[in-house]
């Protein structure tokens, strides 16, 4: 394997990290492809601008930021650097910058009305007859299928997996940066700059190197993990950034519907065809379609003669969201009854949902360790008062119907 650096390191500006630092040449490259630049056109945020309307940033300006939170991790962080060949940074390097590459339009909606997910399809991009896989190839015929079974979380060097997707990774520690400063919200602001300072390697009892973090970083990842929260409550299950997904839901379930009855409906939107279809998407097909072409699609179906899915395009473009309220059988019922009176389909006027989300919750083999100066290794929920107290509250819960103004 070669790795060809650039004559020149190129730099990027970016709010969030004052600058992009570039060295190597495929990653230049695959910035470059097409099927990373599609990522301009795909919103980071799905619904939430539908709220904050300066929360229009793109999948490809958090994909460069997580490129650089990891770029940083693997040339900043000693005991990180030493653990890793240039092979392995460059691959995890890959890894951060392409790890959203299959997002599909509006986010994770998107993924709900199609039962497509995005790492599956970020996988078959990399692998697939694109100019991704072309990039990586000329390097090594073996780099594509690294930095995907580094995205994958199955890379054999665990420490890779754990730099682009675990409870403290460059995906989360750069969205919640940039989603709150793009929100001009401060919910999910904490100091990157000392957790990347106390990030060290260390052996746990298991034989096995984890990302650890200094007894002495513990208050920036507590902030970290309230961040996490706050985000979460205020702006990514915001109501309105719901009722606004509610409502794409309820659009694509319309299409599919008609798809059964009238494909004569479609001539004229051909991009749409696949994803209504019981078919593989094969990559080009999951490329053409971005959220620029969705909303053309909207503006053309607002205007054809099925009057539901007129209306419901309608209201995606003009911003005439569903309501909400706090969910109960009863009110669901009412709901149900009123919207029939005033001769709404509730099949496609009427959502319900419930989320569920906790402070803290580490996931199996990922939580998040401590080292102590006296070089014990400890889970954070044990050296934290604070994480201990939150993990262990009660887990809030939400249930919200979603419905047009009657």
């Amino acid at each position: 394997m070669v790795l060809e650096r650039l004559t020149e390191r190129k730099v990027i500006r970016d709010p969030i990290h004052g600058y992009i630092n570039i060295e190597y040449k495929v990653i230049w490259e695959a910035i470059d492809s097409k099927e990373f630049q599609r990522l301009r056109r795909i919103k980071q945020l799905g619904g939430d601008f539908q709220v904050y309307p300066s929360a229009e940033h793109t999948r490809f300006t958090h994909s460069l930021g997580v490129y650089e939170i990891v770029r940083r991790m693997v040339t900043e962080i000693a005991s990180l650097s030493e653990e890793l060949s240039e092979k392995d940074k460059v691959a995890v390097m890959l890894a951060g910058l392409l790890h959203d590459v299959g997002h599909g339009p509006f986010s994770h909606a998107f993924e709900q009305v199609t039962g497509i997910n995005h790492e599956d399809y970020t996988a078959k991009i990399i692998l697939g007859n694109t100019e991704i896989n072309a990039i990586l190839s000329k390097v090594s015929r073996t780099l594509a299928k690294e930095v995907v079974s580094i995205i994958q979380h199955k890379h054999v060097n665990d420490l890779l997996n754990q730099i682009v997707s675990a409870q403290l990774d460059a995906d989360r520690m750069d969205y919640l940066l940039r989603d709150s400063y793009y929100s001009a919200t401060s919910y999910g602001q904490f100091d990157l700059e000392r957790i990347l300072r106390t990030l060290r390697v260390r052996e746990h009892d298991d034989g096995k190197k984890y990302l650890v973090i200094k007894e002495s970083g513990i208050h920036s990842v507590e902030d970290y993990i309230m961040a996490r929260y706050q985000m979460y409550w205020q702006v990514y299950y915001h109501p309105v950034a719901r009722a606004y997904e509610a409502l794409f839901i309820k659009f694509f379930s319309r299409l599919k519907d008609i798809h059964k009855e009238n494909k004569s409906f479609f001539k004229d939107l051909p991009y749409l065809l696949p994803f209504l279809e019981n078919k593989e998407i094969d990559e080009e097909e999951y490329f053409r379609l971005d959220e620029a072409a969705l909303q053309y699609y909207w503006n053309i179906i607002q205007h054809k003669n099925d009057e539901i899915a007129a209306d419901l395009a309608s209201r995606l473009i003009n911003r005439d969201l569903f309501e909400y309220e706090d969910y109960t059988e009863e009110k669901f019922e009412k709901l149900k009854k009123e919207l029939v009176e005033k001769g709404y389909d509730p099949t496609y006027y009427l959502r319900k949902e419930s989320i569920t989300a906790s402070t803290y919750s580490p996931f199996t083999g990922q939580k998040i360790l401590i080292i102590r100066k006296d070089g014990t290794i400890l889970e954070l929920e044990k050296a934290s008062t604070i994480v201990n107290s939150i993990s262990k509250g009660e887990i809030k819960k939400e249930g919200t119907i979603f419905f047009p103004k009657i």
